[in-house]
């Protein structure tokens, strides 16, 4: 038998830097609309930081090193309250599990370089994903999108950083200022709502998944609304796998 010789996947070339500098100016237009509720919510985490008893240095080393979002404002209370590494650990872990499905669809393959592979896994949040795996980004290049994710970074240290620097002026509790994730999410679904016109099933799916949960169980409506939805995806993608094609 003879040797067969396995080739390495082709790999994209070199951006240049002039493509380098079109695709953050086009990444910076496309972060508009998610940096506007970036914005208010590391303002938030400034704020939560300093009226903790934190240094304000925290503020700006929490959002650019741990980058997590919602965990963030968690770590806050285990740090003030010297809570175990392990403790930390498998909080962190409980909520950001869900990005291990994230890597499923995420397109880092577009992306090039270790470094920049590593950087763009580090920055996968939940909106750089919603923003990323849409269809209006399937010919976006790995430059556009790592330079997506690096402005919604800027977004979350520049927020937090403002909120740390205000916090002695800014009260404990600003009246719509915990709407601002609700919203931002609000907004992320109907553009992907918007750009899959012909997938009705899947927002009626979860509108009965949360109806559901809310007439069951409503004090863990939340949590029993995403293992409806989850399971009903589920089931939705058995029974279409197994569906003959007449293609």
């Amino acid at each position: 038998m003879l040797p067969v010789a396995v080739s390495d996947p082709p790999r994209p070339a070199p951006t240049p830097p002039v493509r380098r500098r079109t695709e953050a100016l086009a990444a910076l237009k496309d972060s508009a609309s998610v940096g506007l509720g970036l914005l208010p919510l590391g303002l938030a985490l400034g704020v939560v930081i300093t009226h903790a008893g934190l240094p304000r240095w925290c503020a700006p080393l929490f959002a650019a090193v741990v980058y997590a979002g919602s965990f963030e404002f968690l770590l806050v209370g285990l740090t003030v309250a010297a809570a175990p590494l392990a403790t930390v650990a498998l909080t962190g872990f409980m909520v950001n599990a869900r990005h291990v499905f994230y890597a499923l669809s995420f397109p880092l393959h577009r992306v090039q370089g270790r470094l920049g592979k590593a950087y763009s896994t580090f920055a996968l949040t939940d909106e750089a994903y919603a923003m990323t795996t849409g269809g209006q980004a399937r010919s976006w290049s790995g430059a556009r999108i790592l330079s997506l994710q690096a402005i919604l970074q800027v977004y979350w240290v520049g927020g937090a950083t403002v909120g740390a620097l205000l916090g002695s002026l800014i009260p404990d509790r600003v009246t719509g200022l915990d709407f601002a994730m609700t919203a931002l999410f609000a907004v992320l679904a109907l553009d992907a709502v918007a750009e899959r016109r012909g997938d009705l099933p899947t927002p009626v799916l979860a509108l009965l998944s949360a109806l559901a949960a809310r007439a069951v169980l409503p004090g863990q409506m939340l949590p029993v609304a995403f293992a409806l939805f989850t399971v009903a995806l589920l089931v939705r993608h058995l029974a279409t796998r197994k569906r003959p094609s007449h293609a």
